[in-house]
């Protein structure tokens, strides 16, 4: 999930002028996997209960998990960790999570759009147009979520559809890159991903679909299966746009907040995307119940 870039640089550091430290050469040794594993199974355990727990647990959940995405977006592209750029950040997507949980999504959306004119209003220097971008990036997925976690009776499992398709497209990506190896996918951004992965991890997004269907006997097994692995393509994607990022700022790690793992950027830019995607697939198919849209066609 991480990029690993020829250069290094402290948070503090991006942009400062100061030379980059070179990062370590070596990947990540088998002693770092037992944190990370730990890290992964609370965080999901916690994730699956607040969306099982219903609208107002998970959407507190998300307003946690976006404000520290607003953090982390500073530390990578302005090199700081508070300021001027992130008040703005975090009040409008603080404000958008709020909305979208008390199921004003329209509204949800017209206040990430306020953050970002005021961000561009604001004099952030050179950064100021990715700055403004990182409300969307953070804002756009958080409102995604809490859109179809409030489409009952299908709210609890798209949520947790879209966190199938993530999960399982990383952990096969990674299982197969390792297994296989072979070449790589796009070594410039991120050297240990592989093709192998690749198809892996899309794969094992097809077998989400089926089990999905399924339990869900209204849904369309070829129909949750192709919707899965649309998604699972997307995922991946996502994973190589954030490695870019990060790579195109000097940084290895969002931060170092979660064990093994690096930032919540670095876990969530699957969501990101995937959520993102998912959420304008439904707004084709039914505006007035996204969660039946994604998981029925309908």
């Amino acid at each position: 999930m991480t990029a690993v870039s020829k250069t290094d640089m402290p948070p503090g550091d991006a942009g400062s002028g100061r030379s980059p430290q070179p990062l370590p050469g070596p990947p990540k040794s088998s002693a770092d996997l037992r944190p990370r594993l730990i890290a992964g199974a609370v965080m999901a355990a916690v994730a699956l209960g607040l969306d099982y727990a219903g609208l107002i647990p998970f959407a507190a959940l998300v307003l946690l998990v976006a404000l520290l995405m607003c953090w982390e977006w500073g530390r990578v592209i302005r090199g700081e960790n508070f300021g001027a750029a992130f008040v703005i950040h975090s009040a409008s997507v603080g404000a958008a999570v709020v909305l979208a949980g008390i199921g004003h999504v329209i509204l949800a959306f017209v206040a990430a759009l306020i953050g970002v004119v005021l961000m561009l209003a604001m004099p952030f220097g050179p950064r100021r147009l990715m700055s403004a971008a990182g409300i969307f990036y953070v804002g756009l997925p958080a409102i995604a979520m809490l859109w179809f976690r409030g489409d009952e009776p299908y709210g609890f499992m798209a949520v947790l559809f879209i966190f199938a398709v993530v999960w399982s497209s990383d952990i096969a990506a990674f299982a197969a890159g390792r297994t296989f190896g072979g070449p790589k996918l796009w070594p410039s951004v991120s050297p240990n991903k592989t093709w192998s992965g690749f198809a892996g991890g899309v794969s094992a997004t097809a077998i989400v679909g089926a089990v999905f269907a399924y339990f869900i006997p209204e849904a369309s097994v070829a129909g949750l299966v192709a919707t899965s692995v649309g998604l699972g393509l997307v995922a991946q994607l996502g994973d190589l746009a954030e490695s870019a990022l990060k790579r195109g700022f000097g940084v290895k790690d969002s931060s170092t907040i979660i064990p093994g793992h690096g930032g919540v950027m670095d876990r969530a830019d699957s969501t990101v995307t995937v959520s993102v995607v998912a959420a304008l697939l439904a707004l084709t198919i039914n505006i007035a119940a996204p969660a039946r849209a994604l998981l029925l066609g309908q």
